[in-house]
């Protein structure tokens, strides 16, 4: 705290004391969620018998059950899959989409475009082969209305007889858009159901577990799936991935998973089991600290005079704190002194590059304990206008906090905004 100016730890003791009273409801749902997590370890006769290691094929594997069984009870499915052989949660999406959808299938996207990394899986960008628009499945999306809200009008007139799929990303992603609520996903699952019963809606989780009571199994979701190296890792997960929902769908996934046949018998844990359990055990507290700090950071940028989205006050649905610079340096600088506030590789200046998946460049401030984890504290963005970050994460809220004090300091230090 010495390197930081006096000046900055001031401004942002203002702008902590003008949010700490957000901070309890916070916790309250943080504490409710540990004691769900903790009831589902304990009655599922959670053991270090089920930390061994398995080999081979990984047939009767006591400790991948388990966990799958707790995922499954937390997130009130019927089954559950979750392997740390799943590399990310663009990986867990595309085994659930791919999995469920076949030639002939109609697919609508109700939120929007999905995350950036999915466009190839769709066909979006029809460059590799294999998507599912070269496989025959038809796509729509559909952009929520300016005020956030779902353009109902536009979605009934969509669902056709062939409609099989609504897919529904929670977060914001890399869009200027609200995340959406549980409440929000309710709603729109009772209005799709009504049209069409049975339709497979389907949830991309992704930085939106623990940030509420319920989960969107809870209020009517088919399925849905995350990353490890999100918000259930709780930081100690090393990879991985989850999906959750009806028992019939996860047998599909896991078809497309191995191989139709074999599904879920299979699949080493390859050691992980333990530091996958103890993460999702810490996941209530580590969220709830990575939300305070995103809530300092829109409260300290609203003040510093940028857009910020949403804003401190908002209810949040997503760990995922956006700041609009309107510039690439601003987007940049910011970026960077995120990295020089993490604990490791915090003597390296991140520079944007062409991450696969992505149609522009992107600048990934990630000094994390896990490769990519953005549970832990992070910063990204692509270098497009309007040259938005991306803050999130903080396994303690001390960190979160001092990644915004270093992101005042540094941008201060340059002359880039004033305080």
């Amino acid at each position: 705290m010495e390197n930081i100016k006096d000046n900055v730890k001031e401004f942002i003791a203002e702008c902590e004391a003008e949010v700490k009273d957000i901070y309890g409801d916070i916790d309250t749902i943080a504490e409710y969620n540990q004691y769900k997590v903790l009831k589902a370890m304990q009655e599922n006769r959670l053991s270090d018998a089920h930390f061994n290691w398995n080999t081979g094929y990984g047939y009767n594997d006591m400790g991948r059950e388990t966990i799958e069984q707790i995922y499954a009870d937390i997130f009130s499915a019927e089954d559950a899959i979750v392997r740390p052989l799943i590399v990310n949660g663009t990986h867990a999406l595309t085994l659930c989409i791919t999995g469920l959808l076949f030639g002939g299938d109609h697919m609508i996207s109700i939120a929007g475009k999905p995350y950036d990394t999915l466009d190839a899986v769709i066909g979006i960008n029809d460059s590799y082969p294999g998507n599912l628009k070269n496989q025959g499945v038809e796509y729509t999306q559909i952009d929520l209305l300016d005020s956030g809200e779902f353009n109902k009008e536009e979605i009934k007139k969509s669902i056709k007889n062939n409609t099989k799929m609504i897919y529904i990303q929670r977060s914001s992603g890399y869009s200027w858009r609200k995340s959406l609520t549980i409440n929000d996903i309710e709603d729109i699952i009772k209005f799709v159901k009504d049209i069409k019963e049975d339709l497979i809606v389907m949830i991309d989780n992704c930085y939106g577990e623990f940030l509420d009571k319920k989960e969107p199994i809870e209020v009517g979701a088919d399925i849905m799936a995350g990353s490890l190296i999100k918000n259930p890792g709780g930081g100690l997960a090393l990879a991985g991935g989850y999906i959750v929902g009806k028992r019939e769908l996860i047998e599909l996934v896991s078809f497309k998973m191995t191989s139709p046949g074999i599904g879920k018998e299979c699949g080493l844990m390859f050691g992980q089991t333990r530091s996958m359990l103890q993460g999702l055990f810490m996941a209530p507290t580590v969220v709830s600290g990575a939300i305070k700090g995103a809530i300092l950071c829109a409260r300290t940028y609203e003040k510093l005079g940028f857009e910020v989205n949403p804003s401190f006050n908002d209810y949040r649905s997503d760990i995922i704190q956006s700041i609009k610079f309107k510039e690439d340096k601003l987007l940049i600088e910011f970026c960077r002194s995120i990295q020089f506030a993490a604990p490791v590789d915090s003597f390296v200046t991140c520079e944007p590059w062409d991450m696969p998946g992505y149609d522009s460049p992107v600048i990934m401030a990630a000094g994390a304990f896990v490769q990519g984890s953005s549970i832990e504290l992070s910063a990204d963005g692509p270098i497009r206008a309007p040259y938005i970050a991306y803050f999130q994460g903080g396994l303690t809220y001390f960190h979160s906090k001092y990644g915004v004090m270093k992101s005042v300091d540094h941008l201060l230090e340059l002359n880039l905004i004033t305080i």
